[in-house]
């Protein structure tokens, strides 16, 4: 049945792109519950490991000169902690662990999902919705502690001509509930999308006329997504900056 599915018995691909995105339990081959150990549930715990492994047990001699994983640990935070103090300011740098516990997240998934045979979190929508959503609840409710009524001038753009004023609102206000949709469908999109098309390409090596073609393309490809690993999460966690900014100021 599986077979007739994916259409090999009818001439289709012998090769399926998608199938590296199933989530399926680790042991057996029952149905997936709340509560099965499943492939994505493995990947993203080691997910989480080498996060802690990086900046807590990496950083933990504190060594004046440091190793190559206090190097790595030292450079990421401060990457982040310029780029949320530059969009932010002083008043934002106090949510840096949130935001830096974000990026390293997304990353490491990311380049563990380059691992031949991994399972990439960040490519399901489940994992990359939840975060942005997270992201999308913290802002907003950190607006309104913040500034109280006053977070709903983020809305009104008093720039424009009052006639227009209403309008953009409205404009503003459907765009500001969009952000967890475009937020996470870039991620888990971008990262999908070069999966599948290593696969593809894989699938081609196969043939022995274009193997050499494929072999060239799958090494370009690879290089690409480990640029795109780091670039979505880069632009995953600038866009958490900006979103924070307009909760700490939210005037137009």
């Amino acid at each position: 049945m599986a077979t007739e599915a994916h259409g090999e018995e009818s001439g289709g691909l012998v090769f399926h792109p998608m199938d590296q995105f199933i989530v399926s339990p680790l042991m057996g081959d029952g149905p997936v519950s709340w509560f099965t150990l499943t492939n994505a549930a493995l990947w993203t715990g080691l997910s989480v490991l080498v996060v802690f492994l990086l900046l807590v047990v990496g950083t933990s001699k504190r060594a004046v000169v440091p190793g190559r994983m206090q190097s790595v640990a030292e450079l990421a935070y401060g990457f982040i902690y310029k780029m949320v103090e530059d969009i932010c300011g002083k008043e934002g740098v106090k949510y840096f662990p949130y935001i830096m516990t974000l990026f390293m997240f997304i990353v490491c998934a990311n380049f563990l999902g380059l691992i031949p045979t991994a399972f990439t979190p960040t490519s399901h929508f489940a994992v990359t919705v939840l975060l942005a959503m997270a992201v999308f609840l913290t802002v907003t409710i950190l607006g309104f502690v913040k500034n109280g009524a006053a977070f709903l001038g983020l809305f009104w753009v008093s720039s424009a001509p009052l006639a227009l004023r209403p309008i953009l609102a409205v404009i503003e206000l459907i765009s500001y509930f969009v952000r967890p949709v475009s937020h996470s469908i870039r991620l888990a999109g971008n990262v999908m999308a070069g999966h599948a098309v290593i696969k593809v390409f894989a699938g081609f090596a196969a043939i022995a006329v274009i193997s050499p073609v494929s072999v060239v393309a799958i090494t370009a490809m690879y290089g690409l997504e480990v640029l795109v690993s780091f670039i979505q999460a880069y632009v995953f966690t600038i866009l958490t900056c900006v979103y924070l900014k307009d909760a700490l100021h939210p005037s137009h």
